[in-house]
């Protein structure tokens, strides 16, 4: 068993295989990065970027402009901060979602319309147009779908579509919104369309690293470009490439060893296996996307690490074999840190 071990271990490590992986999912996420589809079944804007001289790298560059509607972009805004989507008027979505804390909320679990902890970590929205499935479990294929959930969810917003159309109505400063916009008015779909053309809009561009693929060799620094060939080398970037860093393929936490041998196995830790009750995806979840991610600690499913380094450490072992410490760490930290773009302005 340990020679075993061993053995998936060193070619867990073997640059060659990761090499493979690395393009095949570079052009997998390519493709998946366009999943996001509107209502209309038109591709979201969001997902056209611009490649820059380091086209062959397996990370790309965000969009710089996000061609999306901006009355639409308006109204999803205040209905993205507005509480009345919740049952008592005490959430919105921006109560999870602050642009402020890289669109986390800089807590381990949240907390729901009646005080009760979501007991699952709060994804980023910033760039999440991006991710081809939403949620860790990837339960959503659309930001319109995705919606549904924490609003319907009895923990979270603990609300019905008819409870908040029937409280949005009463607003006749927003129903005229709704109509200057929508032909139809004030409507669930055009609710949900308003939201979700608003977290289109939340591409974070301009980050150093996106500089730096643009051909700007500048941008980052020697230490950050050393981190970057240690993410590539070690194998990380088998699941963390393509435009959003990560967000577009499924893995399994605790690839080499078991990160539940010592731990208590909750439901949220079985992620897509909830989804579709095959053995296989036990603790299979959507790989989160790593942009800005120096801005949403605590980090993982379980919301357990509370430090950049020691997710990196922790990742490296679990999913690569990979023990690495000191300097190692510093420069991978060091590269995720130029992963931070520019929030929009009136998010």
């Amino acid at each position: 068993m340990v020679q075993s071990i061993s053995r998936i271990r060193s070619f867990a490590r073997s640059p060659f295989l990761w090499g493979i992986v690395a393009v095949a999912l570079m052009v997998a996420g390519g493709q998946l990065a366009l999943s996001d589809v509107s209502n209309t079944g038109q591709v979201a804007a969001t997902a056209v970027a611009t490649v820059g001289p380091r086209a062959d790298e397996p990370i790309l560059p965000l969009p710089t402009v996000v061609p999306v509607d901006p009355a639409k972009v308006r109204l999803g805004r205040r209905l993205f901060y507005d509480r009345r989507l919740s049952r008592n008027d005490s959430v919105s979505c921006a109560s999870c979602h602050d642009m402020a804390k890289g669109g986390a909320d800089g807590r381990k679990f949240a907390r729901g319309w009646n005080g009760a902890l979501i007991e699952i970590n709060t994804p980023t929205v910033l760039n999440s147009s991006l991710n081809p499935t939403k949620f860790w479990d990837g339960r959503a294929r659309t930001l319109e779908a995705q919606i549904d959930g924490p609003v319907q969810s009895r923990v979270e917003m603990g609300s019905t579509w008819e409870q908040v159309l029937g409280k949005l109505s009463k607003d006749d400063v927003l129903a005229k919104a709704f109509r200057a916009v929508y032909h139809d008015g004030l409507t669930v779909a055009n609710i949900k369309d308003a939201i979700a053309t608003f977290e289109r809009s939340l591409i974070t561009p301009n980050a150093r690293f996106d500089r730096y693929l643009r051909g700007d060799d500048t941008a980052i620094t020697a230490d950050e470009k050393a981190g970057y060939q240690l993410f590539k080398s070690l194998g990380c970037v088998a699941c963390h490439q393509g435009r959003n860093v990560g967000g577009n393929v499924f893995q399994k936490f605790g690839v080499i060893d078991d990160y539940y041998r010592d731990r208590v196995v909750l439901s949220k830790d079985m992620g897509r296996y909830n989804v579709t009750g095959r053995y296989e995806d036990r603790h299979v979840f959507r790989v989160p996307s790593l942009r800005n991610v120096e801005l949403t600690a605590p980090y993982f499913h379980d919301g357990s690490v509370g430090t950049l380094e020691e997710a990196v450490q922790i990742m490296a072992w679990y999913q690569l074999g990979q023990a690495i410490e000191g300097d190692q760490v510093s420069k991978i930290v060091a590269f995720l840190k130029t992963l931070t773009g520019s929030i929009p302005e009136g998010s």
